[in-house]
């Protein structure tokens, strides 16, 4: 089968996403052509796959002005926002959208696309909800790239950490802040905070971090820089007892906290949206969300946009607090029901549902 797809080829969820499906793609010898967005590949991250795949893909870049062709079916992975574009024309569409309305807008760049693909159940209700039709949930998969390493780190502390994005919509704030009330400089207790976003500005996050601080000062709180691979990554998942990533009140699939869970680890998650499709009472600590909150940052969400509109799940300052305390009762325990996940959810799995739907 010869497929056309568009996606990006980098360190951030979507080109995590990318890779993955296109590793499954490579494995079934698909005649590939690559359109990347943003024009290059960038596979620093991913210092553990093969090359023989790295050179399927540039060449599959190299060669496609070759191969393109009007009537081949083609695949873009990205953000609603500029999939209006196509390059054949059938075009079907694997993104991520996590709030509670679609505007006018998106609702007509989805109507475009000959199939739609999104990574949550809550998603696909509310694209029906406005009359999209032909929408189809494709669950991710666990990153084969993380591994359980053997190795013992801070054996007397309970470590917790969050990975992701600094942003709103993932409580980043308000769980760092929860946490230092909760656990600050109890020598028992260490926070690893991996949450570069290269899209906020530096004096902003400066200005998050002094009101998370409030002039104090805190001994068992690190930042984690930026981790450049996949070995580093895998070692900071390995590293922690509790994963505080799924208190986000909306996501797409939630890759960090969802790799924590299949890896072990317990992971205290907001039970909504995206995480209803694979996080349990039996895998991950659970908390009901309790209301609603618009969800405006001034950076991805704003008001009045032709994009990203409506609002996210919440909990209140005292039940997230409840919610962390609670997990430190699973630390150091194991997760077999977490560690299933990577059985349930594999990115063949994924490949071969995209495949088998384009094909019809």
């Amino acid at each position: 089968m010869r497929l056309l797809v568009s996606a990006p080829i980098n360190s951030l969820s979507f080109g995590n996403v990318s890779v993955n499906i296109l590793r499954e793609f490579y494995k079934k010898n698909i005649d590939l052509v690559f359109f990347p967005i943003g024009d290059k590949l960038d596979f620093g991250a991913y210092d553990k796959i093969d090359n023989d795949f790295i050179e399927y893909v540039k060449k599959a870049a190299s060669s496609r002005y070759e191969k393109i062709d009007k009537d081949l079916p083609s695949l873009k992975l990205w953000h609603i926002n500029s999939s209006e574009s196509r390059y054949t024309k059938n075009q079907s569409l694997l993104t991520f959208h996590e709030v509670s309305q679609v505007t006018s807008i998106e609702k007509n760049i989805l109507k475009c696309q000959d199939q739609v693909f999104v990574t949550s159940n809550y998603t696909k209700r509310i694209f029906e909800m406005n009359d999209i039709a032909n929408v189809k949930f494709i669950p991710l998969g666990f990153d084969k790239d993380f591994c359980l390493t053997g190795k013992t780190y801070l054996e007397d502390k309970i470590h917790f950490g969050i990975f992701g994005k600094f942003e709103k919509r993932k409580n980043t704030a308000r769980i760092i802040k929860s946490w230092l009330k909760l656990f600050g400089n109890n020598s028992k207790y260490q926070l690893s905070c991996a949450v570069t976003n290269p899209f906020l500005d530096k004096a902003k996050f400066q200005d998050e971090m002094i009101k998370i601080f409030e002039g104090k000062q805190y001994n068992n709180i690190n930042f984690v820089p930026y981790m450049q691979t996949n070995s580093e990554v895998n070692d900071y998942l390995n590293s922690i007892d509790i994963d505080l990533s799924g208190l986000s009140g909306a996501e797409g699939w939630n890759l960090p906290a969802f790799n924590s869970t299949a890896l072990g680890k317990w992971s205290v998650v907001m039970n909504a949206t995206a995480h209803k499709d694979w996080a349990t009472a039996d895998n991950c600590i659970l908390v009901e969300p309790t209301k609603l909150k618009d969800c405006y940052d001034g950076i991805f969400f704003t008001p009045n946009s032709a994009f990203n509109q409506g609002q996210f799940f919440d909990i209140s300052d005292d039940e997230m607090d409840a919610a962390i305390l609670k997990s430190v009762e699973y630390a150091k325990k194991s997760n077999p029901n977490g560690l299933k996940l990577q059985e349930k959810f594999t990115y063949e799995t994924t490949a071969d549902t995209l495949l088998d739907s384009i094909k019809n």
